[in-house]
């Protein structure tokens, strides 16, 4: 009975077997170096097919380039003995929801993924550490160690004092290299998982933003760059040589001609009906009362429906308005003077940082009458924004006030004073979700930090009766208490009972978004699912005898008679068996009993498993399994009878469910 490999794909084989595809004569047979033979590839003969000239040596070439760029490709395309672990007491809704928070490195992560999800992601987003030159920048461990099976057995990567993340200072003289390196990786990897229409967001600061779009031009093509969006977050009115008042968000396809269609906002058909019925009774009232009060009725009964447009519930002439309270200027100073307002005479009330905009300008806003006054003075003014204003299109530049990001966090952790350092707002995530993914695609946050792509997710499945589904990806990178920000959340996890690692704040606050959004209405067809599984990356369940039996003394196979290590759980080793056989991790599980003994039901007939280590399995139980008809039957070595038992199995099967996929562990 063939057995399941229990570890990710290697890459390499997979990559030659494509060369093989398309250039049979340059894949050879050659010795490794365990002394096995192996397919491989000739290099120089590959070169030769993919030059008009003889190839006789190194040519100069258009390309990126930096110390330890070959390693990193050998790093990114080796097999890990690693699995994710199930945490149900640190999930929510763990039976039915169909959203992974998965806590370990994401090169691991993306890897072990490549089974379940090839092709199947709609949006990746990475945020990465910006590499800023302040000495407290991490990076990830990513060496590359000896053959395939030291690979496989040592690949808990770490420094001498056991950190995974290791600080990238300016002096360290591979200090781009080593970024560079990581992130390479993790884009080399993150490709296999994206759709065809797939895109891939990358945020960034300048220090980097180069070196990522190099990174990007090589992964995946010059061609497939979408653009870069600017996204205008602060106010600089005091700036010591250049203002900066923006973060890039770098986007690529898989596939630049397989996008679908025009990107549009999942709300502008929202925004056409709203800006037809404010002109259907702009033309049948001329009354100005009687006009608002015919779209107040409509308003009410339709309010559910309307998403961003909500705050939409005014009309007069120029159509369906909302105010805004973007008069105020985020982050430094900003201009003074005085708005008078037009009942009582008096001066208006300043922002806190002033107006964002020049006197000038708001003379002429006045003009046009676009301010909105309140009742008094001691009222804010606001801005009088029209509906059919609303930007339903994916500008290359947007201005969204990068302080509502901590104010999301604000209002989910009462507790805290700054949790995170500038977590990305909801508003934004949800800008990049709307023009990029469907109602049931799938997006992966590769550095979850703040978790603000999941707290997005949800909250724009409840506004649109959505289903999308996420998938967060975060370390469990230890909190210190160098930086007033560090002590401060070091403190908040002390306060509510989290342990100080930046993963536990991350799946405490998809925790309290789900919450919340669960308390809120939302439109038809919404499943409610604000609920994650929590996968954790480990060790594999497999004992080293079942990577390479021939490298164990034989003298202690007795020790060895079982080949999964005894801290393992049966649900451990179904996950393994899912992710080794390509199955979806977030598809529901049951477990029944047939003949005494417990089998795992995935989805149905998907997967059916028995993990009985006691001998106990014999013909009449593989025969009532059989009768189920799965379409794959998995068994644990040590759980048959006997030999005749497990040589039996495939022809049982054969013979009641000839369509079952039969392994063992």
């Amino acid at each position: 009975m063939e057995k399941l490999k229990m570890h990710s794909a290697n890459l390499a084989q997979d990559n030659i077997a494509r060369i093989r595809d398309l250039f049979p004569g340059c894949v050879t047979e050659a010795k490794g170096e365990d002394g096995s033979v192996k397919l491989a590839v000739d290099f120089d003969q590959l070169r030769q097919e993919l030059a008009e000239l003889i190839v006789e040596g190194p040519q100069e070439r258009y390309h990126l380039n930096w110390p330890g760029k070959r390693e990193a490709l050998l790093a990114a395309n080796a097999p890990i003995a690693k699995t994710l672990r199930p945490c149900r007491e640190e999930s929510v809704n763990f039976d039915s929801t169909k959203n992974l928070f998965i806590e370990g490195d994401n090169l691991d992560a993306l890897k072990l993924l490549q089974e379940a999800y090839l092709g199947q992601i709609k949006l990746i987003y990475l945020d990465p550490p910006y590499n800023r030159k302040k000495g407290n920048n991490l990076v990830y461990r990513d060496d590359f160690v000896g053959n395939t099976y030291e690979y496989l057995t040592q690949s808990n990567q770490s420094d001498e004092h056991g950190n995974r993340l290791v600080a990238n200072t300016e002096s360290n003289g591979r200090f781009h290299s080593d970024w560079l390196g990581m992130m390479y990786q993790r884009l080399r990897v993150a490709r296999n998982l994206l759709a065809p229409a797939g895109v891939i967001a990358i945020s960034i600061d300048d220090a980097e933003t180069a070196n990522v779009l190099h990174l990007c031009y090589e992964v995946f093509g010059e061609s497939n760059f979408l653009g870069t969006l600017i996204w205008k977050n602060v106010t600089d009115n005091n700036p010591s040589n250049i203002a900066i008042e923006h973060e890039s968000i770098h986007v690529f396809a898989r596939s630049k001609s397989d996008l679908e269609g025009v990107w549009k906002s999942s709300v502008s058909d929202v925004k056409d009906v709203v800006v037809k019925i404010g002109t259907e009774l702009i033309e049948k009232y001329s009354n100005p009362s009687e006009l608002q009060s015919a779209y107040t009725a409509w308003y009410r009964e339709n309010k559910a429906q309307l998403g961003p447009l909500a705050d939409y519930k005014f009309i007069d002439k120029g159509g369906v308005y909302a105010g805004s309270r973007s008069v105020h200027n985020p982050g430094k100073e900003g201009y003074r003077y005085d708005v008078i307002h037009p009942e009582t005479g008096k001066p208006c009330v300043q922002p806190l940082m002033g107006y964002r905009f020049p006197e000038e300008s708001m003379k002429r806003l006045l003009e046009q009458k676009r301010v909105l006054f309140g009742d008094d003075e001691t009222k804010l003014v606001e801005l009088k924004v029209y509906a059919w204003e609303y930007e339903d299109k994916l500008s290359s530049v947007f201005d969204l006030d990068g302080r509502s990001g901590p104010y999301d966090l604000k209002t989910l952790f009462p507790e805290g004073k700054k949790v995170f350092s500038n977590p990305k707002p909801v508003l934004l995530m949800e800008r990049l979700i709307s023009f990029m993914t469907g109602p049931k695609d799938i997006c992966l946050d590769l550095f979850a930090g703040s978790s603000t792509l999941a707290h997005a997710t949800m909250e724009i499945n409840r506004r649109e009766g959505g289903s999308r589904r996420f998938i967060s990806v975060q370390f469990p990178e230890s909190i210190g208490q160098d930086s007033k920000d560090a002590k401060e959340a070091f403190q908040f996890c002390t306060q509510v009972g989290l342990k100080p690692f930046i993963s536990e704040i991350s799946k405490e606050r998809t925790r309290r978004a789900g919450s919340a959004v669960r308390q809120k209405d939302g439109a038809e067809g919404w499943g409610r699912d604000t609920g994650f599984r929590v996968l954790k990356i480990d060790t594999s369940n497999m004992a080293d005898i079942y990577y390479a039996p021939d490298a164990l003394d034989k003298a202690k196979f007795d020790l060895f008679v079982d080949n999964i290590k005894p801290d393992r759980t049966p649900e451990d080793l179904l996950f393994q068996v899912m992710l080794d056989w390509g199955v979806d991790l977030a598809l529901p599980i049951a477990k029944q009993t047939i003949r005494g003994k417990d089998v795992f039901r995935v989805d149905g007939n998907a997967l059916a498993a028995c993990f009985d280590a006691h001998g106990g399995i014999d013909e009449d139980f593989v025969k009532e399994l059989a009768k189920v008809q799965p379409l794959r039957a998995l068994f644990r070595d040590a759980g048959f009878k006997d030999s005749s038992v497990k040589i039996n199995v495939e022809q049982i099967f054969k013979l009641l469910s000839p369509a079952t996929e039969v392994k063992c562990i």
